[in-house]
């Protein structure tokens, strides 16, 4: 629950949700704005408990334990003079102190145009460190955590287009959470097309994050023959570190040379 009184933002005709989002903020100072849409099926609550909005570290997975798990994101931009500076994604039960933070709160928010406006803010956010902590980063664990094949669709092409080697990176692991036949062929594709190595090295830790009956027999096709020395090194890495019976069975069988 966020502790504030709310601006309330309705839905203007005709306006796009950036159109939306900067029409919202204060022409100057610093104004949150914000949405819901729907969430993933997941257990996952993205939390940083007892966190203030304006103040508080990065959202991560809560070990609080819920009856039922969250059905909605929420996704909260920070503005600054009408300049987009941050995003944030909550579960709705997070306790949010938004205390003398001024927050307007849009309605009628679609899911496409929450696709739409995250893949905007990561294509036009510059690749520095700051960037990605915190505008690239966040907006794609929104959309790995947003419903619906148009959001998995968007991180798929961050993960294979976007010009920068960092954010391909940071979109295979993202891609990884929301696991499925989609992710894996992002991510596979990235092991063997992708033309910097430290990408197709991401790539493989991303598989090390897919559940286990996606990723592990992935990790020893690529652990086997990729024609990539450090990329197999990687994945007899992930694969030592996943104490699965199918890994150490082909561990061992090389260690053997069966």
């Amino acid at each position: 629950m966020i502790v504030l009184a709310m601006l309330l933002a309705a839905a203007i005709a005709g306006q796009g949700l950036e159109e939306r989002l900067t029409a919202s903020a204060a022409p100057v100072g610093v104004t949150w704005v914000g949405y819901r849409v729907p969430m993933i099926s997941t257990s996952r609550r993205l939390c940083c408990d007892g966190c203030r909005l304006e103040t508080g570290g990065a959202s991560s997975a809560s070990t609080r334990v819920v009856l039922e798990p969250p059905r909605e994101l929420l996704v909260l931009a920070r503005f600054e003079n009408r300049a987009i500076t941050r995003v944030r994604t909550f579960t709705p039960d997070c306790d949010i102190d938004a205390t003398g933070t001024t927050l307007v709160w849009l309605t009628g928010v679609t899911p496409t145009d929450s696709v739409a406006w995250l893949s905007s803010a990561v294509s036009s956010a510059s690749a520095t460190a700051d960037a990605r902590n915190r505008i690239i980063g966040p907006a794609l664990s929104a959309l790995a955590f947003q419903a619906g094949d148009p959001a998995a669709q968007a991180l798929v092409g961050v993960a294979r287009t976007n010009p920068n080697s960092r954010v391909r990176g940071q979109a295979l692991f993202w891609t990884a959470q929301r696991a499925g036949d989609q992710a894996l062929a992002a991510i596979g594709s990235a092991i063997d097309d992708d033309p910097e190595t430290d990408v197709k090295k991401r790539a493989v830790f991303a598989l090390s994050q897919m559940p286990a009956d996606e990723g592990i027999p992935k990790l020893i096709e690529v652990a086997r023959s990729h024609r990539n020395v450090e990329v197999r090194k990687q994945a007899f890495f992930w694969l030592g570190q996943s104490k699965d019976p199918r890994a150490l069975a082909f561990l061992e069988e090389i260690l053997l040379k069966r």
